[in-house]
């Protein structure tokens, strides 16, 4: 049985980002021309009015403040209010492979690892772009990445799943390295028309290295376990998966096809099953909440987040304990932890002890508990 650790971690950032201002003028617009071309219905009472959707509001409900997107233009524009994303050539790189390849060079940079020296890619995301030929091998052919290569979909909890299935290949030896990567366009699957979620995501590609420890060439994070869990749920939905088109080019107007969440429901429901699932699987590792140096979850929403860290640490978490990336990447559903280890890691200890978390649709939670180890 071989021990297996995280060696090194990459994130692709597009290039543009909205702010709240931005897309709350944008939604305003598109609301007011609503409600004029229906004025009739609505006055009627047959139609609910679009009511306008505001900063103040946005940061309330999420703590968000900004998101980034692979297109900008579309998703401001109040005529069509989704990213324009051309569709590619079959030779062409996919957009999720290309967001990928970024995100895995600069993690396997700073594991000091070829790619020719990986033995899995797994491509763990929400939304997939294609059905198939799977995009993690496509990532692996593009890096020129030995091995094997599949995708998988455990929506916002696809990293944590996809590190414990990498994982569970290195203990027993059937692999010596993997790369774990997260392309996450969640802009082609949420629904910027409805002013509740209009907000919420972003776009971001994360990648982590996982190898033997006894290979690591520099300072890494020891997986001293993974856990697992799934309930279903239909409170977080999405019937179509990516950013759909007509012949013509113009999206579908079907609301089940895009995102949808129940919130309530979702708060009520996750929050103690997440809490708990982290208090478990700590008290089986024998770690105690006073043991844990660093908190990562899954950036959904910033109340969440305080929620789950008092929880588990018994006590409000002190600054740094528990990093928030959210307010500037917004909701990227699988990606959100692990931008929010790469980000915030470098300053613990040797024998410091943190908790990777993440949780979402499903439901699903998935947790992985690292040591830091300073070579």
């Amino acid at each position: 049985m071989f021990t297996a650790a995280i060696t090194g971690s990459g994130v692709f950032t597009p290039e543009t980002s909205i702010s709240n201002d931005e897309l709350v003028a944008a939604f305003n617009s598109y609301a007011d021309t609503f409600n004029a071309d229906n004025a009739d219905a609505i006055s009627a009472g047959t139609l609910d009015a679009k009511p306008h959707s505001s900063t103040d509001f946005i940061v309330a409900a999420s703590g968000i403040e900004r998101r980034y997107v692979m297109d900008k233009s579309g998703v401001l524009d109040p005529s069509k209010m989704h990213p324009s994303l051309p569709e590619r050539a079959d030779d062409a790189p996919s957009l999720m492979a290309e967001m990928g390849v970024d995100a895995c060079n600069k993690a396997l940079a700073q594991a000091g690892v070829d790619a020719a020296d990986i033995d899995a890619v797994l491509c763990a995301a929400s939304n997939h772009e294609r059905a198939y030929p799977a995009i993690a091998v496509e990532i692996q052919q593009l890096l020129g990445a030995g091995g094997f290569a599949f995708d998988m979909n455990v929506a916002c909890s696809s990293a944590t799943f996809g590190i414990q299935a990498a994982t569970d290949m290195i203990r027993s030896g059937s692999i010596r390295r993997a790369l774990v990567v997260n392309p996450e366009i969640c802009s082609a699957h949420l629904e910027w028309r409805d002013r509740d979620c209009h907000f919420i995501f972003g776009d971001v590609a994360t990648a982590v290295v996982i190898e033997r420890a006894e290979d690591a060439k520099g300072d890494h994070f020891v997986i001293k376990s993974t856990r697992c869990a799934t309930q279903f749920s239909n409170n977080i939905r999405n019937n179509n998966g990516f950013l759909r088109r007509t012949r013509n080019g113009h999206m579908e107007d079907r609301r089940d096809m895009q995102f949808m969440q129940n919130g309530r429901k979702v708060f009520k429901e996750v929050l103690p099953m997440v809490s708990k699932h982290i208090a478990n699987h700590m008290a089986d590792d024998g770690i105690q909440a006073d043991d844990l140096n660093r908190l990562w979850l899954h950036q959904a929403n910033k109340t969440m987040n305080d929620y789950i860290g008092k929880k588990v640490l018994g006590r409000e978490p002190e600054t740094g304990e528990q990093p928030n990336i959210l307010q500037d990447y917004a909701n990227t559903s699988s990606a959100g932890s692990i931008i929010a280890f790469s980000k915030y890691s470098d300053d613990l200890d040797h024998g410091d002890t943190g908790v990777i978390c993440s949780f979402g649709a499903g439901y699903s939670v998935g947790s992985v508990i690292l040591e830091r180890v300073k070579s």
